[in-house]
């Protein structure tokens, strides 16, 4: 079976050059919405790898029609922060020519690190990085920011017994919201999409989600996944590190984290299949949901 129809293959190499020709294809893992291949690719006597990415599930384009432009776009200004991302190569935004929506971008070096051997060096390159991030304007960036569940319509969670804490967080969220200065977000930001090498971040990937929107959210899920990961003290180290790297620029607010905390219940909390497929071992979901719950705890305590 192919791993790409003859039509992308045609658009890929259209798209780069003529005299291109594919050597390989191969799956990459750690995403769940969309299919992701490295392609390495020989033009002009030079061999190199891109990225291509396809938007194949249908709820979400349903939802949103526009994701190949939308990650066009978030590719365009991200390549105006102080980090390595991937470079836009070409994009089909309805599938016309590709015959999917899909998206062509350069490869970055270096690999995932989730498991890593100095957690306080790891924590304070994501948070350096995020700043990063969160320096660049997006005033004129067409897509805002806006929250995954409908906070009204919000249940307390059958798997867990912290009927009091789930109440609290509710109510706090349904709230008034912080004031604070929009900016450019990522707004998946976490270990997964964090490339690494020589013991350094070496560029930031996955920019689908990416908008105009408040900075605490996007620490605020990198929170929510450090504490299901490795649990509470590190999601705490990462606070740190970004207050410290941010400046006056931050004032952190637990609504935030609430948020992010809220925005992911739609299903109980599990092990991501992405950390499994990238080399995570000795989690269970029950390790997840308990430093889910002692995270939940830990943010209200901090108000």
């Amino acid at each position: 079976m192919r791993a790409l129809s003859v039509q992308l293959e045609n658009w890929v190499l259209h798209s780069v050059g003529e005299e291109a020709s594919i050597c390989s294809i191969q799956r990459l893992f750690g995403g769940t919405s969309s299919l992701v291949h490295q392609l390495t690719l020989q033009s002009g006597g030079e061999t190199f790898d891109v990225v291509l990415r396809q938007f194949t599930n249908k709820q979400w384009l349903e939802e949103e029609p526009d994701l190949a432009l939308h990650e066009a776009e978030s590719l365009r200004l991200a390549s105006h922060t102080k980090l390595e991302t991937p470079q836009l190569i070409a994009f089909d935004e309805i599938g016309r020519e590709a015959g999917v929506p899909a998206v062509l971008m350069s490869m970055l070096e270096g690999t995932v690190v989730l498991e890593p051997e100095n957690t306080h060096n790891w924590t304070n390159e994501l948070a350096q990085t995020l700043v990063n991030i969160h320096q660049q304007d997006a005033d004129e960036f067409a897509w805002s920011y806006y929250t995954y569940k409908d906070l009204a319509a919000l249940e307390i969670p059958n798997w867990s017994s912290l009927t009091k804490e789930w109440k609290d967080a509710f109510r706090i969220v349904k709230g008034p919201r912080p004031e604070v200065r929009n900016t450019f977000i990522h707004r998946d930001y976490h270990p997964a999409n964090v490339l690494w090498l020589h013991h350094s971040v070496s560029g930031v990937v996955d920019w689908v989600n990416a908008c105009r929107g408040p900075a605490g959210i996007d620490v605020g899920h990198c929170r929510l996944n450090l504490a299901m990961l490795h649990g509470v003290q590190v999601a705490d180290h990462f606070l740190s590190a970004y207050e410290k790297h941010a400046s006056a620029s931050f004032s952190y607010d637990p609504y935030w984290d609430l948020l992010s905390i809220i925005d992911i219940l739609f299903d109980p909390p599990e092990v991501f299949p992405g950390w499994i497929e990238l080399g995570v071992t000795g989690l269970t979901d029950a390790i997840v949901r308990e430093r889910l719950e002692a995270y939940l705890v830990s943010v209200l305590k901090a108000r």
